[in-house]
Formats: C-alpha cells, structure tokens, sequence
C-alpha cells in the first residue's frame, strides 16, 4: 500500500493506493497528477480567494460561458442536487452569493480518483476532509473500511462501514456553524452527522449537506434514489439509517481505520 497525504482545499487529502503491476515511481507520478487535479479545483472554485473564477463570477465579473469548462460541470451537477434534493441543497441560496462548496469537493475528490483508475492502479481511497471514494480491492476479497467519527467524542467512532464508491460525511463537529438552512438563510444543523454513501461522490457530498441540514425528514428521498444509502446521528445520540446502509459494526471505542467527518 503506497499512501501520501497533500493540503489542499482548507483541508488534508490523503490517499492509499494499490498498485498492482504498476511500479512506485508510475504510482507516485500518478499521485502528483491526481494532487494536480485537486489543486486546480481549488484554484477554480475557491470563495475565499479573490481572484478565483468562482469568485469572479459571484462578483458579476466573468461570465460563465468565459468560465474554466469544469464550472459548468459542476454548476450542472449543483442544479441536479437542487432537484433531487427538494431544495435541500441549494447553492444558489447561501448567504454572499452562489457557493457550489457542498458538492465540488466532493467532486474534486472524484477527479483526482479518476486519474488513479485511468493510469492503471489495482484499487485506491482517495480522502479529503471527510469525502472520499475507492474503487478496486484492498486485498484478496476485501472491501475498504470506513469509520465514521463520533459527532461529539473525538477519540471514538460511531461505526464502521464497507465501502465500494462514495462515502460522504457531513456535519458541524469539526467545522462548527458552516451549514446553512437554504429556505431561512440561517444556520441550521437538524442533525449531529449525517452519511450518505453511493456511487458518485459528488452527488453524495450534496446529499449528506442536505441531509445534515433537513434531517430525518429527507432519508426516504435517498431510499428512492438506486444504489444510495443514509445514516443519521441525532443531536441525542438517536439514530436513522436506509435499509439498505452498509453498516458493519457500531462500536465507540478508540479509532483504529479510517474517519470521515465534515
């Protein structure tokens, strides 16, 4: 297992990586690419940098057809979070002006994913903040195993689960008051973490924002999306998941594998 660690996007990324019959120095080259990806997200999307083309075109001064390609992606991909949602997640409604940060780290993360699977790699976990995907296996028959972090005790977690695609995470434990109610424009976190797994990572981030800020109430708009799951912690400790969640085991002793938290 060949694992790297980079800073970006205001957090940590991290990767494991299988690599199969490629050798270290195609894997670590393959690394570089993929933390390229993840660095030009940031550089396109950020709202705390300036001169960033997000920030640009929140300030009226780009417009998106002169806009990187990718933001059309992305903004396409917030449209239809927006709609499968019911408004839940809604960028277009956060205070200061469009903000896509609910789903493009997420699909950042995916990105760089992508460059890993197209260069060859066996299997890889690709981490940023608490979104992360995989693909392939760790080993012979295994799945990747993800832990999810207690909301309110930072030495245990809440429960493990086995991953095959996304995992997302969201959350005020780690961030504090960053969740917005889009319909109030005030903050609101309904529940202390929400988890929602599936096959694409952006789309999950979008889903466990909204989760996290509508709460229970939204867990059956997940049940009727194919190859999605859920899984809440209420701010009492009460929990709801999707029939269908991955959940190994809930424990909450010390962590040993790895967390997602937002």
């Amino acid at each position: 297992m060949i694992v790297h660690v980079e800073e970006v996007m205001g957090t940590v990324a991290s990767f494991n990586v299988v690599a199969g019959e490629l050798g270290d120095e195609d894997v670590h080259a393959l690394l570089r690419e993929a933390c390229t990806v993840l660095h030009h997200a940031d550089a396109v999307f950020s709202t705390w940098k300036p001169d960033s083309p997000m920030s640009r075109l929140r300030r009226g001064e780009l417009a998106l057809d002169a806009a990187p390609p990718e933001m059309t992606e992305v903004l396409e991909l917030c449209r239809a979070a927006r709609e499968i949602s019911r408004g839940w997640f809604d960028p277009w409604a956060m205070p200061g002006g469009l903000d896509p940060t609910g789903l493009v780290k997420g699909w950042a993360v995916e990105q760089a994913a992508k460059v890993l699977a197209r260069g060859g790699v066996a299997a890889a976990l690709v981490d940023a903040g608490g979104d992360l995907t995989t693909f392939g296996s760790p080993g012979t028959g295994e799945r990747w195993r993800v832990g999810i972090r207690h909301p309110w005790r930072r030495d245990a977690l809440a429960c493990v689960v086995g991953a095959d695609g996304a995992v997302a995470t969201s959350g005020t434990y780690e961030r504090g008051e960053h969740l917005v109610d889009p319909f109030s424009g005030t903050p609101t976190d309904r529940v202390a973490s929400a988890t929602v797994t599936g096959p694409s990572l952006a789309t999950a981030d979008a889903l466990a924002t909204a989760l996290a800020v509508a709460g229970v109430q939204l867990i059956d708009t997940v049940v009727a999306l194919p190859g999605y799951e859920a899984y809440l912690i209420g701010h009492t400790g009460g929990e709801a998941s999707t029939p269908g969640f991955a959940l190994e085991s809930a424990l909450a002793g010390p962590t040993g594998t790895r967390q997602a938290g937002a």
